[in-house]
């Protein structure tokens, strides 16, 4: 149980410093956060927090879609909140080549730890 809670605080560290207008995939979360092919947790993470400070929308699937089902409402959230941040979209994709979030040097080697 506490290696899962540590894997959440590692995964929920990372997403909260993606910074506004930028998204990152669910597998390069996982990767930051230092637990690699482990895209599925990310969601299942993501899915489960309650934290309202963490900007859950800016996670997205490796094509750049928002992998909520249309048929939930939390899907035209995902897209609105994007949308009132900039990220350009069309349909249901980001436009991954000017919103995919590249870390810094200095993010990489002194705010994420694994």
């Amino acid at each position: 149980m506490k290696a899962m809670e540590n894997n959440s605080q590692r995964i929920l560290s990372v997403v909260r410093l993606i910074p506004a207008s930028m998204v990152a995939s669910y597998g390069q979360v996982a990767d930051l956060a230092g637990l690699p092919k482990r895209a599925r947790l990310v969601s299942k993470v993501l899915k489960s927090t309650n934290d309202q400070s963490i900007p859950w929308h800016r996670v997205v699937n490796s094509q750049g879609k928002v992998s909520i089902p249309k048929s939930l409402p939390a899907h035209q959230l995902q897209l609105g909140l994007l949308r009132d941040e900039g990220v350009e979209i069309k349909g249901i994709s980001v436009n991954m080549k000017k919103h995919r979030w590249q870390p810094s040097i200095d993010t990489l080697l002194f705010q994420l730890s694994y």
